[in-house]
């Protein structure tokens, strides 16, 4: 059996794509934005075609080959769920690259004749030109099978080659076997980023005024001073108490309000983005309605005229007589901010900037993309020269910088561990690209690489594996070539180690999530490391099993944790008895140890710690996935004890910032109106804080303890209230109490915090979850 197998759904129903089917067309009837109807009605139609391919059977969901006709490793497209349409995403109408280097070559614009063209003299010679260069893009890892093809040719490997076009020979007229040709070579570093500049620049240029700011700008430029006037005239009428109509209006007074009159209904036409000015009960409709009547000839009943006169009392009273020093501040104030360049022009400007740069990569500095508007770009864009580039748009800037992983972290550019996953394969691809000793193969098992993390992962059945960059044909083909020797090793076990603890102590009180959980499994295969890394998995589609990895990950937490530690105490785990089948038993071998860990012995542990009795409770499946979780310490004892990780700022720091996460999420919890899934992550955060405080000394461990009462004190009231039994639970434990069996003590004042509970609400949250309920979630 395979250790590193992945557990997925094992019934595949039609309903849950006719319900993804059924949003998508809601959504490509009625959304307001035309770009999200188009991507709801192609969403819409890949579900069709799921849908049809079920029902005639030439797709087979929950299979590593759903598509009839297509080998596993054709690059399929994927919808939410991992659910195959059947089409290959590198299938489809020739694109424009491709149109245009058949017609160069002067064969038909087909895939097939292109296929055919590479093959020659002629087409090799251009494919080598092109490997030297590395001006290539590999959007789709089937775009790196004729490179390989044309490399294997000229490093003498003709038979290698032969066979690999053999492999993908009867799929030439249909699928892209060529890459992409961009106007400069690959980056080859360790910086990463988190867009191109072409796709940041594309951003800003899209960018489009906000309907808030610019109402707020019309406002203040065109009705306030509207008004202004509207009072002025008024106020032409009153006697030395302000009390308009006071007197009799001068000569040209009705002239001069009738022009008010004209240019009111001009301005409204013209800027129609405010509508307070429409507002007859508001003070302005009032001066305008009674001038309306007024200039008409008709003289002002008793309630028209008392709502004037309180209409400008009350403007007066606000912000002072037009013209005074008080009225005049605050117009001045208005009036520069309506005069302030707006975002949409100067992310124009700003994408300009970039427009300059290469397009395809990151930028190394970023600093002269937001810098002030300078007078040359004043002259061509009519902002203010000074004009300073606001956050907004800076943070759109510096996604596309392109630095060390460590330093994007630390400015706050990666600001998550999601985020960080999404970049990690751009350094996981150079180092599995290292072990090739020549440089255009390296670069092209990186560009590779980097495609191939592109795929969506498939819905798979029976604990099957997702298809493996390995299985690749172009990528089997030149395995050979690959260099295995310690250098290859120690270097990937460097990169995983740096890797994981920028994870580590970048985001401590966050899971690892599952696509950074396999890249780093990529480089610990590469390495003579034991060290099983686990992924999360959803209760939705869990059957009640774990593959044997888990055991394995299990064992090392007993290793590292074993012996009383102060998280083996407060989860009451038992880590002797969680080694025991993998160290006896039926199945050992001649030294007492079995080969390969007894993965059902480890869920009947899980189902036993969660006391679960309904095998089909998403609910249930969720508190034995989390004891699981608790048993395996979800990666972070195999990557201290297996991995060597050690955090600069030290074991402690990252207990305080786990518990400081803890106390964020349960104040969010407070506010939402489903908030399970939110005291999920603030347990999993806890229990990422007991991991790293059994790591301390017992100094640094009681500091922390203690500390955590402060902490909690400095987050609103209703944080610590909740948290207290935690609390109190932790204190417990750490001077030497236990839990009883339902996961409390004191008569339920002090709890063990977990994240899913099968019954009722949660106690974090206020739920009526009893003391002997168990803590779970959505």
């Amino acid at each position: 059996m395979d250790t590193h197998a992945e557990k997925q759904l094992p019934i595949v129903s039609s309903s849950y794509a006719e319900g993804r089917l059924a949003r998508a067309f809601v959504t490509a009837l009625h959304h307001t934005d035309p770009a999200t109807r188009a991507r709801a009605e192609e969403r819409a139609g890949g579900w069709r075609r799921v849908l049809a391919g079920m029902a005639d059977g030439t797709l087979r969901i929950g299979s590593r080959t759903p598509a009839r006709g297509l080998p596993a490793w054709v690059t399929l497209q994927v919808l939410h769920g991992g659910f195959a349409t059947g089409t290959a995403r590198a299938g489809g109408p020739l694109l424009p690259y491709e149109a245009e280097a058949a017609r160069k070559a002067g064969v038909p614009e087909e895939r097939e004749a292109l296929f055919a063209h590479c093959l020659t003299e002629e087409g090799l010679a251009d494919l080598w030109a092109l490997l030297d260069s590395t001006c290539y893009e590999v959007t789709v890892p089937e775009e790196a099978a004729l490179l390989t093809v044309a490399w294997l040719v000229r490093a003498g490997e003709t038979d290698a080659a032969l066979e690999l076009v053999r492999e993908i020979g009867p799929f030439a007229a249909t699928l892209r076997f060529t890459p992409r040709p961009t106007v400069s070579p690959a980056p080859d570093s360790d910086a990463v980023h988190r867009r191109t500049v072409a796709e940041a620049g594309a951003t800003l240029a899209a960018r489009g005024p906000h309907h808030g700011v610019e109402t707020q700008r019309e406002a203040h430029g065109v009705w306030r001073p509207f008004e202004d006037e509207l009072l002025g005239h008024w106020l032409e009428t009153a006697g030395p108490d302000h009390r308009v109509l006071g007197r009799a209006p001068g000569t040209g007074w009705h002239e001069r309000g009738a022009a008010l009159l004209d240019r009111y209904r001009v301005l409204a036409r013209e800027h129609t983005l405010c509508g307070r000015h429409r507002d007859p009960k508001g003070n302005p409709g009032i001066l305008r309605g009674a001038l309306e009547e007024t200039t008409a000839g008709r003289p002002l009943d008793a309630r028209r005229l008392g709502l004037l006169r309180h209409a400008v009392t009350s403007m007066v009273r606000k912000r002072g007589l037009p013209g005074s020093e008080r009225h005049t501040a605050v117009r001045s104030a208005q009036a520069a901010q309506a005069a302030l360049p707006s975002h949409q022009d100067i992310a124009h400007l700003v994408a300009h900037r970039m427009s300059g740069l290469p397009q395809e990569t990151g930028a190394v500095d970023v600093s002269a993309l937001v810098a002030p508007v300078t007078e040359a770009e004043q002259r061509r864009s009519g902002l203010p020269a000074g004009t300073a580039v606001p956050p907004a748009i800076r943070r759109v800037v510096e996604t596309a910088r392109s630095a060390p992983l460590p330093t994007l972290v630390e400015l706050g550019v990666v600001p998550s561990a999601e985020v960080m996953a999404e970049l990690v394969p751009q350094l996981v691809a150079a180092e599995t690209a290292a072990a090739y000793p020549d440089a255009p193969l390296r670069a092209l098992a990186a560009a590779n690489y980097r495609a191939f993390r592109n795929r969506r992962s498939l819905l798979l059945l029976n604990l099957e594996r997702q298809v493996t960059p390995e299985e690749l044909p172009w990528v089997r083909a030149v395995a050979p070539q690959r260099a295995s020797d310690t250098r290859v090793r120690a270097s990937a076990h460097t990169t995983l180690r740096r890797l994981a603890e920028v994870a580590v102590d970048g985001f401590p009180g966050t899971l690892l999530p599952n696509p950074l959980v396999r890249e780093l499994g990529v480089l610990a295969r590469r390495t003579d490391l034991d060290a099983p890394l686990v992924e999360e998995l959803a209760a939705d589609i869990f059957m009640g099993t774990f593959s044997p990895k888990f055991q394995a990950a299990a064992v090392v937490a007993g290793e590292l944790l074993g012996g009383g530690s102060l998280y083996e105490r407060y989860y009451g785990i038992d880590y002797a008895a969680v080694r025991a089948p993998a160290d006896g038993g039926p199945g050992s071998g001649a030294t007492g140890r079995k080969s390969v860990p007894d993965a059902r012995e480890f869920a009947v542990l899980c189902h036993d710690r969660a006391g679960t009795r309904n095998p089909y409770s998403v609910a249930e499946n969720g508190t034995v996935i989390e004891q699981a979780q608790i048993l395996t310490t979800h990666n972070l004892a195999t990557l201290v004890h297996r991995v060597g990780i050690a955090p600069a700022t030290g074991w402690a720091d990252l207990a305080r910032r786990c518990f400081v996460t803890v106390c964020r999420l349960t104040g969010r919890a407070q506010h939402e109106q489903r908030p399970l899934g939110t005291v999920k992550d603030a347990a999993y955060a806890w229990r990422q804080m007991l991991f790293h405080l059994s790591l301390c000394d017992e100094g640094e461990a009681a500091g922390a303890v203690a500390w955590t009462r402060e902490e909690a004190a400095r987050h609103p009231a209703h944080v610590a209230a909740r948290l207290a039994p935690a609390l109190a639970g932790l204190r417990l434990v750490a001077d030497g109490g236990s839990f009883a069996a339902d996961g409390t003590a004191d008569g339920g004042r002090a709890r063990r915090l977990t994240g899913w509970t099968a019954t009722g609400g949660h106690w974090l949250c206020g739920g009526p979850a009893g003391p002997g309920s168990v803590v779970s979630q959505p």
